[in-house]
């Protein structure tokens, strides 16, 4: 099949169905819909991948736990709260993935089956450390280690009987069972050579650091099976063992683009797709994805993804203290999603965590910093700039926009404000750097209320002999929302498809984003539209 485009393929983690997604899925999902729609609008061919983990013991419990009749059952009630989220926060995923789906199921045993037949796995006997909340083993070092960091903080010691998750602090238990192994030791080098050969695989720089004094600290083989539940992928060559959880659901990247499909319409998605540009995940989950999952892509003879970018959690700045704490329920400062979307609305609620919020490290949030930044962005600055500038243009051109100027407005600040913008908010938007991103497309909104104030157009209208500076003054405006607008738009898509709308532009963003950018594309003359204010003003 011939491909006349790119293809840029990005993922997200696929959540946990233990319960409803969170501000934290919610943040990890939308940081990478702007990455999609940034892509889409720089002409590249899409495929935004999130989903659902439905698999372990964690999940199993928690159907249990609600009272409903299987695992299978309880994952199929909680499909909807992720689902209804991402519509909500206009979430422009091209699929949506389920570890219980029978693509996925045979992508597993594909794999797995792969793993074997080129001598990477082996059965054995597990006797170690594990975290049932968090389905995850550990080793004799990291427990130490870990709780040598507590010592050190002053905290006491755990029971030696039960130590603590090095993740979540809640103790760990012994299990001994038999299981499958990967052979993890053996890719201790070339991951260190693949690390050193692709400087950017794992950004931001502080998070490959990490990894790489992870790896260096030595691998030890992995267990991905367990036997002692059945609520999981079996193995093609062992009925007994299901896969761990973990290795079920990293191989979910490989699933949606074909993998363990047959026929040539799969061959051929999955040479066109795979290796992903990027996956997008929190700090949490790094080990799982920058260690774990390219071993076994090498293991398997597959390429890796070209980069992983990784980033923190979302902290509650204490109102009172000023200081930013872990938000749990258990300390009474968890927020919702719906409750951030009741305050900001939905494309407000994207602009703030994503203009706002360091993606690369933790951030701490706030109710005051949310209104704050709604007020000064996007009410005072980009809602304002619409508000006037339409209504000036309705008022003095008969409710048209000024056809455009044969000289294309001429010289002026805002013009010179919008030259370069374009490559300027790519790099940044390229490297997820979204807050400097934003504060380009911010600058040009700036530039043009100031530019309102130094041209007064409502002093120009009352001279009939300045009726063409007024006209270019007013086009010059006009054509920095329409460029801002596009600039905007994978941040607040209803917002900018609602400006384009208002100046009778196609309100469906450009796939040329480069292009769109370029001064004058805006040829005026058409029915504009006032409207109501995009954001009104929030007040405490």
């Amino acid at each position: 099949m011939e491909h006349s485009k790119p293809s840029y393929y990005i993922t997200t983690p696929i959540y946990y169905v233990n319960a409803k997604p969170h501000l934290g899925t919610a943040y990890c999902t939308v940081l990478a819909d702007v990455q999609a729609r940034f892509q889409r609008a720089c002409g590249k061919d899409v495929k935004f991948l999130t989903g659902m983990d439905e698999h372990g013991e964690k999940v199993a419990e928690a159907a249990e736990k609600n009272g409903f009749d299987s695992p299978q059952a309880w994952c199929d009630s909680m499909e909807p709260a992720f689902r209804d989220l991402w519509e909500t926060l206009e979430i422009s995923n091209d699929d949506f993935i389920r570890t219980t789906q029978p693509r996925h199921i045979a992508s597993v045993q594909k794999f797995l089956q792969a793993l074997l037949d080129r001598g990477y796995i082996y059965k054995g006997s597990y006797d170690g450390w594990y975290c049932r909340p968090e389905e995850t083993y550990f080793t004799e070092t990291q427990v130490r280690h870990h709780e040598e960091d507590r010592v050190a903080a002053g905290e006491s010691p755990a029971d030696p009987a039960h130590p603590l998750c090095p993740d979540c602090d809640r103790p760990l238990e012994r299990i001994e069972e038999e299981s499958w192994f990967f052979k993890l030791s053996e890719f201790q080098q070339p991951l260190l050579d693949f690390y050193e050969a692709h400087p950017d695989f794992i950004q931001p720089e502080t998070r490959k650091n990490e990894v790489i004094s992870f790896v260096k600290g030595g691998l030890k083989d992995l267990s991905i099976s367990r036997s002692t539940f059945d609520w999981g992928v079996p193995f093609p060559f062992d009925d007994k063992h299901v896969a761990y959880v973990w290795v079920d659901a990293l191989i979910n990247y490989l699933s949606a683009v074909g993998y363990g499909a047959e026929g040539d319409e799969a061959a051929d998605s999955l040479a066109f797709r795979w290796p992903a540009q990027v996956h997008v995940v929190g700090k949490d989950i790094i080990r799982f994805h920058c260690v774990i999952w390219p071993a076994l892509l090498m293991a398997a003879g597959l390429p890796l993804p070209e980069r992983v970018f990784v980033h923190g959690f979302l902290t509650v700045r204490n109102e009172e203290t000023g200081k930013a704490e872990k938000m749990s329920k258990s300390r009474g400062n968890a927020i919702a999603p719906e409750e951030v979307i009741d305050l900001l609305g939905v494309d407000a609620y994207r602009y703030y965590f994503m203009s706002d919020v360091a993606h690369g490290t933790d951030a701490p949030i706030s109710w005051g910093r949310m209104r704050q930044v709604y007020n000064a962005d996007l009410a005072n600055s980009w809602g304002n700039l619409v508000s006037r500038t339409l209504n000036m243009s309705m008022k003095y051109f008969d409710g048209c926009s000024p056809v455009r100027p044969a000289d294309l407005g001429g010289a002026s600040p805002v013009r010179d404000a919008c030259e370069g913008v374009f490559d300027r908010y790519a790099q940044a938007m390229e490297a997820m750097d979204y807050g400097t991103a934003a504060s380009e497309v911010l600058a040009i909104v700036s530039a043009a209320n100031h530019y309102i104030e130094d041209t007064a157009p409502w002093a120009l209208a009352k001279d009939p002999e300045k009726a063409g500076e007024l006209a270019s003054v007013i086009w010059n405006l006009l054509e920095v929302i329409r460029i801002a607008s596009e600039l905007y738009d994978p941040f607040m898509p209803k917002i900018s498809a609602e400006v384009r709308r208002r100046l009778a532009l196609d309100p469906e963003p450009s796939r040329d984003l480069r292009n769109a950018c370029e001064w004058g594309g805006l040829v005026g003359g058409q029915p504009v539209e006032k409207g109501e204010p995009l954001f009104p003003r929030l007040v405490d």
